[in-house]
Parts: structure tokens; C-alpha cells; sequence
């Protein structure tokens, strides 16, 4: 129950919903429980009118009836209150968890996604968060329920016969123990399965987002395999958890059957020695069946408790992340676009590749910089740097002569047009993609310029829909080239004071790459741009160019 504590600041949240549920949970049982006694002076009835061979009263009966048909009514009315403030509390709390967990994902930095899948990302904040509802909502509900149905029927039974209560309740030390012992195992296997699952949602994933290649390569078949197997791991595992959780609806049913027969047979040598009335085995056989329903819950909560435990175990592992890029800004002041790099040397943490080592550079506000090299030369990473994706593992970059930590995170990417290497598209129209920057709105002639700008307003205008044009997950409905130019052109129309090229023009030809770079000269006048290229014919125009 360690890892579910960090739920308790949702109960604490919703409060008074969890009360009010908890309330409607005691209420419904004890008029559902109340129904035994109506049973208990209805066979005490029948038994007097066969021993005494009195008239039927058929009035007295009609209104035994109708009690208990108002008691089922009773309770059936608090029984949906109940779900309407615990289920309904639930709810709330996987709306707020799934936020929770989406915020946080938005924190952290590049590395993590590095060493973590989207697939395992996804499973984590849906099947995960998708187990603890099943805690705070079913499980609690079923809990409040069997403590209230054990607490109300043990004062029923207690104010009848002391000696019967003490053998229908015997049976249950067993069954406590039967549920300590299998807990555990559920709980290891609970986690295998979900580990299970975020492998086959990772492999998926991956197979629909390269389902391209896939074909290209004609490998259907090996893919179609490997799903296979991680599909059998799955199943296995899922029925070995389902070999423990089945182990206790049988014990229920016995422990049940022994009570039964437990009370008819002590209950008739009472009721013969006049220690107790006939209708007192009824009414006791009937509160047995009344704890049977939250005893053979017992078992399924359980299940749910350390399926929930499992999950959230899974979840706070993200949660207690912190992102390696803290922001702790000092400066609110805006950027000009002085750029230095001071003896920067950076190793990729996760796979401890040395990028960059030793590097010096100063880069002038209005100066346009070219950055050259051979595959694997630290180009994309000193973008990287500059983007604060990570920090430096050595030395410091500067902008406008100060540390570039002392910036507000959010503010520096704002003053920062950056194209990367892999062009992203989401799957939206033409216009969204290039609207994409912080600003929340911009004119239809801003987004006109700037796909101007960028070399792609004729492709744009040809498309049926224009720049209504939805591009399909990651663009695939465009080509290489359009799709670089339209991130060119989101990179732009923000006017930012710094602006990073990285390998954005490698999918373009020559005729469409110098109509870019010379709609770019205008826009790079009094900006500091950075072109990072492995063809010298896109760096034509820079100031400077620098090989790594």
C-alpha cells in the first residue's frame, strides 16, 4: 500500500464526495440488512399459525411484503447515491491524475525520452492510471461496503445469540489468511502483466509508425511474428495471474456453505431448547448471504488493490522524474542575439558520447553564422546546446553576455526560430502547422508570408483545401521538401531574434533552395542565424562558416 499513498491527496481533495458515499454505502446496508428482521417475524408468524392453527391473517402478511419491497427500495436509492459520489469521485481523480501525469511529461527533458518509449509513456498514463481508478472507485466502494454490512450484521446477530454469531463467523480467520497469503503473489504477478503489456504497446507503435518500411522491405511477416510471441508472453502471464485470482471464489463459496449449514444445525438445537425462535435461523441464513456478496468481493479487491498498487508503483517511477534542465530564471530582460560559446564540451549522458569538446565561438547579434562537418561531429548537437534540449557537461554558453541558465526557459525558446534535422508535423491542417509558435494568434496574411517565405505558398495553394489541407499523422500526405519548408515557415513567422537551420534544406533542390536562402536574406537582416549544413551551397550566404 506504500506506492498508493500518494492517492491520499486526491481523497483529501474530494473530501466530502468520498463522505457523502461512505454515508449512502452505511445507510443502504442497513436497510437491506433490516429486511432479515421483517423475515425473521414473518416465519415467526407461519410457524405460530401451523402450531396454533390460526386464521390467516392475510392484511398482516401483505404488509410484511410491502416492508420489504420499501426496504429493497431504500436501499436500492442509497445503493445509486453511493455510486454517484465515490464512482462519479473516481472519475475525478483519473481526469486530475491523467493531467498530473500529462504536465509532468511536458517537463521533463530530451534524455528521458531518449531512454523511455512512447508506447511505455502511453501505457503508463492509460492502462496504469486505468488500475488506480479501479482502486479509488470500485475498491473503496466494496470496502466501506463489507466493513459496514460486517459491522451492522454483527449487531443484528449479537443482539440475537452470542454462540450462533461466534460459529457463522468462524470461518473467516480462514479466509483473512487465504487472502494475506495469495495478496503478495498478485501484486509480483499484477507487475509482470503490466510490464508485459507496455512491451506489446511499445512493439506496436513502433510497427504502425513504420509500417512504410515495413512494406518496402516486405518483412509483414517477421513483424507479424514478433507480436505473435510478445502476445503469447502476455496471455501466459495474464493466466498465471488469473490461476491465483481464481483460487478464491471457490473458498468463498465454501466458507458460505459451512456457515449455512453451521446455522441450521446449531439453530435448530437452540430453537429446541427454546434458546432462540424458529425465525431466527431465517433471519441469520439470510445476513449469511448478505456478507456473501462483500466476502466474495473480498477476493476481486483485493485483485484490484494490488493491481492499483502495481500501477501506481509504475507511475510514481515517472512522477518522482526530474528534468535535468532545471529552469531557475534570473534575467526577464529580452534577448538581442549575442551568442558564445566558451570552452563548451558536452557527453550525451545516456550513452556517454563525447559530441563536443573544447569549442569556442562568438556569434555577433546580425551575424550569420555556417556550421559544417562530417555525420557525427556534434552539429545538431551544438543546436542542442543552444536550445537548452541539455546543458552543457562543460564550459558556457552565453547570450548577450550573460549565462544562458540565467533565461527563462520559456522566454529563450520563444526568441529562438529553430528547424530541426527531423521534421515534425502534427496532424492538423497546413495553417495550424505553421500558426504552431507560443503567440496565440496569428492573420491569415502573417500565415500567407510566411509560407511565402519559406518557398511552399504555391504547393500550399495547389492542394484542394489550401492551407485548410489536414497533412495526416507526422505529414505523411506531403513530400520531404514541403514538409521542411512549412516547418522553415513556422520557424519564421514568429520574427524570433535567433534562428537555427539544422540540415533543413537537404530534402529541397538547388532552384528551391535558392529561392528559400534569398527570401531568408531579408528576414535574417539584424538577426543572428545559425545555418547548420553538410552543402556548402546552403552556407553561400553566411558570414562566417565554421567546420567541427
Amino acid at each position: 500500500m506504500n506506492s498508493l499513498k500518494t492517492i491520499n491527496a486526491y481523497f483529501i481533495k474530494y473530501k466530502w464526495r468520498l463522505m457523502l458515499g461512505a454515508l449512502f454505502v452505511f445507510l443502504s446496508s442497513l436497510f437491506s440488512i433490516y429486511q432479515g428482521v421483517i423475515v425473521r417475524d414473518a416465519t415467526n408468524e407461519i410457524v405460530d399459525l401451523i402450531t396454533n392453527h390460526h386464521e390467516v391473517d392475510s392484511f398482516k402478511f401483505i404488509r410484511f411484503g410491502l416492508i420489504l419491497l420499501g426496504l429493497a427500495f431504500t436501499s436500492g436509492f442509497f445503493l445509486f447515491l453511493m455510486r454517484q459520489t465515490i464512482i462519479v469521485m473516481s472519475r475525478h481523480i483519473e481526469f486530475d491524475q491523467k493531467n498530473e501525469m500529462y504536465a509532468h511529461y511536458q517537463s521533463l527533458d530530451a534524455s528521458f525520452y531518449k531512454n523511455h518509449s512512447t508506447g511505455d509513456l502511453m501505457n503508463r498514463i492509460s492502462e496504469d492510471v486505468g488500475k488506480v481508478r479501479m482502486y479509488t472507485g470500485p475498491a473503496i466502494m466494496y470496502l466501506i461496503n463489507t466493513f459496514a454490512t460486517i459491522l451492522i450484521v454483527l449487531i443484528f446477530m449479537l443482539k440475537t445469540n452470542m454462540q450462533l454469531t461466534a460459529l457463522v463467523f468462524a470461518p473467516l480467520p480462514f479466509l483473512s489468511f487465504a487472502i494475506y497469503k495469495v495478496s503478495d503473489l498478485i501484486n509480483k504477478r499484477s507487475t509482470v502483466v503490466q510490464e508485459e503489456l507496455s512491451k506489446l504497446t511499445s512493439h506496436t507503435q513502433e510497427t504502425f509508425s513504420a509500417v512504410r518500411v515495413i512494406k518496402a522491405y516486405a518483412r509483414e511477416k517477421y513483424y507479424i511474428g514478433e507480436i505473435e510471441k510478445l502476445n503469447l508472453n502476455f496471455k501466459r502471464q495474464n493466466l498465471h495471474l488469473a490461476i491465483v485470482e481464481a483460487f478464491f471464489q471457490p473458498v468463498l463459496v465454501l466458507m458460505v456453505g459451512i456457515s449455512v449449514i453451521a446455522t441450521v444445525w446449531l439453530g435448530g438445537h437452540l430453537v429446541i431448547s427454546k434458546t432462540i425462535e424458529p425465525g431466527n435461523i431465517t433471519e441469520f441464513i439470510l445476513y449469511v448471504y448478505k456478507m456473501t456478496w462483500p466476502f466474495a468481493s473480498l477476493g476481486w479487491v483485493t485483485s484490484l488493490v494490488q493491481r492499483a498498487s502495481a500501477s501506481q508503483t509504475r507511475i510514481n517511477e515517472f512522477l518522482n522524474s526530474k528534468p535535468l534542465i532545471a529552469n531557475d530564471p534570473e534575467i526577464k530582460s529580452s534577448i538581442r542575439g549575442d551568442i558564445e560559446f566558451r570552452n563548451v564540451s558536452f557527453t550525451y549522458p545516456d550513452t556517454g558520447i563525447e559530441a563536443i569538446k573544447d569549442l569556442s565561438l562568438k556569434i555577433k547579434k546580425g551575424d550569420t553564422i555556417g556550421i559544417k562537418g562530417q555525420i557525427g561531429t556534434g552539429k545538431s548537437t551544438l543546436a542542442n546546446l543552444m536550445m537548452r534540449l541539455y546543458d552543457v557537461s562543460s564550459g558556457s554558453i552565453l547570450v548577450d553576455q550573460r549565462p544562458i541558465q540565467k533565461y527563462d526557459l520559456f522566454d529563450l525558446r520563444r526568441s529562438i526560430g529553430y528547424v530541426p534535422q527531423e521534421v515534425f508535423l502534427f496532424s492538423d491542417t497546413i495553417r495550424n502547422n505553421i500558426a504552431f509558435s507560443s503567440r496565440h494568434h496569428y492573420s491569415e496574411e502573417e500565415v500567407h508570408q510566411a509560407a511565402k517565405d519559406a518557398g511552399v505558398y504555391d504547393n500550399i495553394i495547389a492542394f484542394p483545401n489550401a492551407f485548410d489541407t489536414v497533412v495526416g499523422e507526422r505529414g505523411v500526405t506531403l513530400s520531404g521538401g514541403q514538409k521542411q519548408r512549412i516547418s522553415i515557415a513556422r520557424a519564421i513567422i514568429s520574427k524570433p531574434q535567433i534562428l537555427i537551420f539544422d540540415d533543413c534544406l537537404s530534402a529541397v533542390d538547388v532552384e528551391s533552395e535558392e529561392l528559400i536562402l534569398n527570401n531568408l536574406r531579408k528576414l535574417m537582416k539584424d538577426k543572428t542565424t545559425i545555418i547548420i549544413s553538410h552543402r556548402d551551397s546552403a552556407l553561400r550566404y553566411a558570414d562566417k562558416v565554421i567546420e567541427l
